[in-house]
């Protein structure tokens, strides 16, 4: 009877996740507008507001916590942006699979019901961890390629290049993820998007400071004029000037970041050792009240730590 409980449980929740995963995903119509500029079907002309979109809001606005983390809540956005070759409604069954098999696993094992909703909590956040981890990399190689590009750039214009011929340019000659990008500005342009819809659509695939920095550079001097060799120059002289100081700062908060690490693993870690050498002492926390209400205030302690721990090492440049 047990078994066929959980085995409506796991339809019921995979269902549910794979619906989910369905609302996150959006109908992407980019290639369809692009074959109806080219055949006149439809004007690729923006308003005056889309073509100042950049230049409305400050140039340090950069995303909060979850659109860092989580691609604005869009998991098609966030599958982009990581660069993985999958589908929303796959990294949903990919997550119910990791979840609802690990919790599996655990009452097979004979554990609590509450020790399986956990770690099935835990295995199902792995797929989302994995796609925030590679994310987060490729934006970090896209930052540290980012100077040498806007300098080749510049030594394009200043060569007698247009601007589009140097996001040509950068794009053959850079490797992944930048050299994708922009060529993937270049090819926009070809398509008959605007300079100006390009840059807005890269700037919203990478959320980089820097690179706010240079689209409004660009939009400007195409407004106002001026020369925009000197100006990219001097925005690459800028970031590596950034990454200078970044790695000073990384080094005198190496000890800090390491302290943090070692206290906030030091309660999971003697949890699974007593668990391991005393199983039933270790149940308390889980069967009596009071050890549940002490194991939310632990958790609770533990992440207001974390947050405080990171505010302190966590400078910015």
């Amino acid at each position: 009877m047990m078994w066929i409980i959980y085995a409506a449980v796991f339809l019921c929740v995979a269902a549910l996740i794979v619906g989910v995963s369905m609302l996150f995903k959006t109908t992407d119509d980019t290639v369809e507008d692009r074959l109806d500029a080219l055949a006149g079907l439809k004007s690729p002309t923006v308003t005056s507001d889309q073509e100042q979109s950049l230049l409305a809001g400050p140039l340090d606005e950069m995303p909060g916590f979850f659109e860092r983390h989580l691609g604005r809540g869009n998991v098609r956005l966030l599958i982009e942006q990581a660069d993985v070759e999958m589908t929303p409604a796959t990294f949903g069954l990919v997550t119910a699979g990791f979840g609802l098999g690990g919790a599996a696993l655990v009452l097979v094992a004979g554990l609590n019901v509450l020790i399986a909703a956990a770690v099935g909590l835990v295995l199902a956040m792995l797929p989302l961890g994995w796609l925030t981890f590679l994310r987060k990399r490729r934006f970090k190689v896209f930052g540290q390629q980012l100077p040498e590009a806007l300098e080749l750039m510049a030594r394009g214009l200043r060569a007698g290049h247009s601007l589009q011929a140097g996001f040509q340019l950068v794009g053959q000659e850079t490797s992944d993820p930048l050299g994708t990008e922009f060529l993937r500005v270049f090819e926009e342009q070809n398509l008959g998007f605007s300079l100006e819809q390009a840059l807005q659509g890269m700037t919203d695939r990478v959320p980089n400071l820097d690179l706010k920095f240079f689209a409004t550079a660009v939009i400007l001097q195409r407004q106002t004029g001026g020369d925009l060799g000197e100006i990219l120059e001097k925005i690459g002289s800028l970031i590596r000037e950034r990454f200078r100081i970044f790695g000073q700062i990384q080094a005198l908060t190496g000890e800090g970041r390491l302290s943090g690490i070692v206290l906030l693993a030091l309660a999971p870690v003697l949890f699974l050792v007593m668990l391991k050498l005393n199983y039933e002492y270790s149940m308390t926390l889980f069967n009596d009240p009071m050890g549940r209400k002490l194991m939310a205030f632990t958790i609770v302690v533990q992440l207001l730590g974390a947050y405080v721990i990171k505010k302190i090492v966590n400078i910015k440049v």
